[in-house]
Formats: C-alpha cells, structure tokens, sequence
C-alpha cells in the first residue's frame, strides 16, 4: 500500500482481507474472541494485517494494536496461528497500554 493511500475507515476488515488475499498479498487476521472488564472493542472485532504492516480495522482501539501487527507479522512468516493476551494481570499491560483494567484475547491466523 503506497502512503497516499487512504483507506474507508468505515469497511469490513473482512472484505479488505478479502481483496488483498485475491490480490496475491500475504496477510493474517487477528480476531478478539473474549474480553472482560473495561476492553474497548466486542468479541469478534477484528484487525487485518499484510505482510508490510499495512493494517485495518481494530482490535483495542489502539490499545495493543502495535503488538498485535508485530506478532502477526511473525504468523505470516512461519504460518502458526497465536493466541495473545493482553490485560492489566500480564506484565505486557503496561508496555502496551491496556491499563484501563480490562482484558482481550486475541487470536492471529494466516489467510490463503
């Protein structure tokens, strides 16, 4: 994706995934399954991700997304879906921002 490039913040991930898996891109899709307390976006919210780190959708709305594009990142390159977890118990709340006392899973897949 050229940085002119504007997405429609308004799209389903899942049709922009769509379209860059027909397109020949390599892309993962992370997908919140459980949540508890103060998490700031539903079960089934999602974040898709190519292989240069282009990135739509969310799934913290902007709470962990950055490590998040990291380890999809990695589920690109070797093809092994992950299971992350993110709240205010995991040493990671912190570094990555997610102190507003709730907690997400998120669960990282290969496309294509």
């Amino acid at each position: 994706m050229s940085e002119t490039t504007v997405l429609d913040e308004s799209r389903d991930p899942l049709a922009i995934a769509e379209e860059w898996t027909d397109g020949g891109r390599d892309v993962a899709l992370a997908t919140v399954i459980e949540t508890w307390g103060s998490a700031p976006r539903p079960v089934g919210s999602h974040l898709v991700i190519d292989a240069d780190g282009n990135f739509h959708g969310s799934v913290s709305g902007g709470c962990v997304e950055g490590a998040v594009v990291t380890e999809a990142l990695d589920v690109i390159g070797d093809g092994k879906p992950r299971m992350l977890e993110f709240g205010v118990a995991d040493e990671t709340a912190w570094r990555v921002g997610l102190s507003c006392g709730g907690r997400i899973k998120v669960y990282v897949e290969k496309l294509g």
